[in-house]
């Protein structure tokens, strides 16, 4: 992270605070080497149409930040039964990853769940793998959803765990249900001497959560009663009173956390206690405290902190946990951007061209843009971004509309008494302090690896150089690999979509071999089975009456479905469009003629001089680059220019040969036929994964040639192809031929480009007659440490 969570804090000490104890070592292990992975997921809406397109953004976070852990992202849709529908790998680049899911016309009308993870993931409790319902819809299934009404649950959590006599305690009051849990709800404390008599009376804050504070004494028996709207009631016991034990009260304000320390007949056995707190398993931190007499107050100041849940834990001398509490940083400062949106031209009539303006920030390089007619729901009502990010990726309970807990009027006072009634599933301390770590099966990859053999007459041929010919045709670029001691191969680090056919043949062939040789591969990674049972859905199936009429909602979509060929037929149509994408299509295409797959990359930057009559260059490539490609700082060094990608050196390539900087110092412009930035891993580097600078010559680009048409053929599968989403454009004639429109996402772009010296522009045409919209935009700056989040009703 760029910002430090805290610089470890020392309160009043009897002993030196530079000695770790055990479970500080337990956890620096924990933290080192299993860092855990949680993962967003953002949908274009949140029900579905059988035949409709399922868009989705993935945003993959290594604590609080975006991942660099993996690469590759593993996404499933499985219907009610655990039958896998659909599956699809996408790639990740800087945590970030987007695809789609055709839902097929056939699909039955039920709940079907998306399932999403990373390999890294599947080392770990399944719980924090990302499991999102979704209903879909289909008039003509036999079959339909209705709401299933499934009787709550209520449990009670005194805070810190602990119930003392004569200590006034914080109890958590959590509602749970296999359905919907009420929102209008309340509840009383009685005891069973006076059974009519209410101690104290509380109304819930939400859905999930209430809060009531009482002060218990021995010999006490005390009965919760929660009630709701409808009449429903339950009765539960609260915990014993005890005589003795510590109670550790919390308060997070805008500047502080302050914690209290309450004792009750403690014993002589422990001298002192040693509190420790951590954010994202990492410690930050640490006081020593002397024997306490009834009662001790402190305070960490919140200037070093991020947003966040912070585990305090109180150990005794003999490292043994004796309190524990969650507690949330700065609830009422929550630390994201919400950008000013600008030039905002929003219409309310049918067909209306709509615009707005994203302004220019250097710190932000794309986003994610989502506009939705008001009318429809987003999956960001119920589980948003920052949800995801500071709450649910970290609890494995359920919580019904985690988002409310982050918008602009949320309770900070409710996500509190939540807190209360949670626990830090990431780790136990008993358990990491025994030594008793995760077992790593599955290690992360950059991108894709494929492993293979070489067999000649019918043995294995190890130490054996085999010349690959990458490309859809004949004529493509050569790579030459060498088998290992045990005849094995390994491609690493490729990044292609679909399917990537190659040629090959061995480096030296001997005359009497007559062709009787081959090469196969396989791929080193691979989508992994779910174990767990997905979780119960507030709605059932029943049999679907013969006058059975579709919702409104329905009906629009199926509606919509018929619109989006039509605009689909139109697009494929319109010549000028068609134009506008032959530009990007040659540049295309001289990448994929002049880059072999070992040197693309999905986080690369590629300029054109064969097709870009407009491309100016100094006399130097590398110079010419500077201020062109963000990160990129090239310098002066003893008579050459070298280049560096935030802080780290790459590799210059000239026609993918490493090549020291000086050797392209005197390169013509004229000469350049494309130069390329590849940033971080890809398969061709040497050295580390810092990034490389590409140039192919225009020379290279016709003699790095060889002919592949009598060789033999492979094919490797790749990521999976994202579909356009197509959009009409009312201002084109062609589009008069779509005679109802009632589209609900009106606008979708899951890698919005911003532009470094102006403002990002979108642009999109209303439906027959949205008059409000909803719009929500998403990013992550380029230290990857501060979400942008806007999510809001316009106009």
């Amino acid at each position: 992270m760029t910002k430090k969570l805290i610089t470890l804090l020392a309160i009043s000490t009897i002993y030196c605070l530079n000695a770790q104890t055990k479970a500080e070592e337990a956890l620096k292990t924990f933290e080192q080497k299993y860092p855990q992975e949680k993962i967003h997921l953002l949908l274009d809406k949140s029900s579905y149409t059988a035949g409709e397109n399922l868009w989705f953004k993935s945003f993959v976070f290594d604590g609080y930040t975006t991942s660099a852990i993996s690469t590759t992202l593993f996404v499933e849709l499985y219907d009610s039964n655990k039958n896998q529908i659909s599956k699809k790998l996408i790639p990740l680049i800087n945590g970030e990853g987007s695809g789609n899911i055709a839902l097929k016309d056939s699909l039955k009308e039920d709940i079907y769940y998306i399932r999403a993870y990373t390999s890294w993931m599947a080392n770990f409790n399944e719980d924090f793998q990302l499991i999102k319902p979704i209903t879909v819809y289909n008039p003509s299934s036999q079959e339909k959803l209705i709401i299933n009404p499934t009787p709550w649950m209520v449990s009670a959590y005194p805070e810190s765990g602990s119930f003392i006599d004569g200590i006034s305690t914080k109890v958590a009051v959590r509602l749970q249900s296999n359905g919907i849990t009420p929102s209008d709800w309340e509840g009383y404390v009685t005891d069973s001497d006076n059974p009519d008599i209410k101690i104290t009376t509380f109304k819930g804050f939400d859905q999930n959560i209430g809060l009531f504070n009482i002060t218990p004494k021995t010999g006490k028996r005390y009965q919760l009663t929660v009630q709701d709207k409808s009449g429903q009631k339950q009765n539960i016991a609260l915990p014993e009173v005890s005589a003795s034990g510590i109670n550790l009260q919390v308060v997070s304000d805008k500047d502080h956390v302050k914690y209290t320390i309450k004792a009750k007949n403690q014993s002589q056995d422990s001298q002192y206690y040693t509190v420790l707190g951590t954010i994202n398993n990492q410690l930050v931190y640490k006081a020593k405290i002397n024997k306490i007499n009834n009662e001790a107050q402190y305070s960490i100041s919140n200037n070093q902190l991020v947003s966040g849940i912070l585990q305090l834990t109180i150990f005794d001398d003999k490292e043994n946990v004796v309190s524990n509490r969650l507690a949330f940083v700065q609830p009422q400062l929550l630390q994201f951007k919400q950008p000013l949106l600008q030039a905002v031209s929003l219409k309310d009539i049918p067909r209306g061209k709509n615009s707005f303006d994203i302004p220019k920030d250097a710190n932000y390089s794309n986003y994610t843009v989502l506009v939705l007619d008001a009318n429809t729901k987003s999956t960001e009502e119920d589980q948003s971004l920052l949800s995801s990010l500071w709450l649910t990726g970290d609890i494995t309970s359920p919580v019904t509309s985690p988002a409310q807990y982050f918008t602009k009027t949320r309770n900070t006072e409710a996500l509190d008494a939540l807190l209360i009634s949670e626990k830090w599933k990431r780790f136990e301390w008993k358990s990491i302090m025994t030594g008793n770590y995760p077992m790593i099966k599955y290690q992360p990859e950059s991108y894709l690896s494929y492993k293979g053999k070489v067999n000649i007459q019918g043995k294995t041929a190890p130490n054996t150089e085999v010349n690959l010919i990458f490309g859809s045709e004949p004529g493509s670029r050569m790579s030459q690999i060498k088998s290992d001691n045990n005849g094995f191969l390994t491609l690493n680090n490729l990044v292609f979509e679909d399917t990537m056919k190659f040629f090959y043949q061995l480096n030296s062939e001997p005359k009497d071999l007559n062709n009787n040789y081959s090469v196969y591969f396989q791929p080193t990674f691979a989508f992994i089975p779910y174990k767990k049972n997905f979780p119960p859905s507030s709605y059932k199936l029943v049999p679907r009456p013969a006058d059975d009429k579709p919702s409104n909602e329905v009906n629009r979509s199926l509606t919509a479905l018929n619109t989006q060929k039509v605009i689909s037929e139109n697009i494929t149509n319109i010549e000028e469009i068609k134009l506008k994408g032959e530009v990007k299509n040659k540049t295309k295409k001289l990448n994929d003629e002049l880059s072999s797959p070992r040197f693309k990359s999905m986080n690369e930057q590629v300029f054109d001089f064969v097709n870009d009559s407009t491309m100016v260059t100094s006399t130097n490539i590398l110079k010419w680059l500077q201020g062109r490609v963000a990160g990129l700082t090239i310098q002066m060094q003893r008579g050459s220019y070298t280049a560096s990608l935030r802080g780290g050196q790459v590799g210059i390539y000239l026609d993918e040969m490493l090549v020291d900087p000086s050797q392209i110092d005197n390169i013509s412009p004229s000469d350049i036929a494309m130069v390329k930035v590849i940033k971080g891993f890809f398969a061709g580097g040497f050295g580390g994964g810092n990034g490389a600078i590409a140039i192919y010559s225009r020379r290279g680009a016709s003699s790095n040639k060889i002919v592949s048409s009598k060789l033999r053929q492979i094919s490797l599968t790749g990521y999976d192809k994202e579909a356009t989403f197509e959009s009409p454009d009312y201002g084109n004639e062609k589009f008069k031929s779509v005679t109802q429109d009632t589209r609900s996402v009106l606008y979708w772009n899951s890698f919005l480009e911003a532009q470094p010296e102006e403002s990002s522009k979108v642009q999109f045409y209303n439906n027959d007659d949205t008059k409000k919209y909803k719009i929500i935009i998403m990013g992550y700056d380029k230290n990857n440490d501060t979400p942008l989040y806007y999510n809001e009703f316009l106009p």
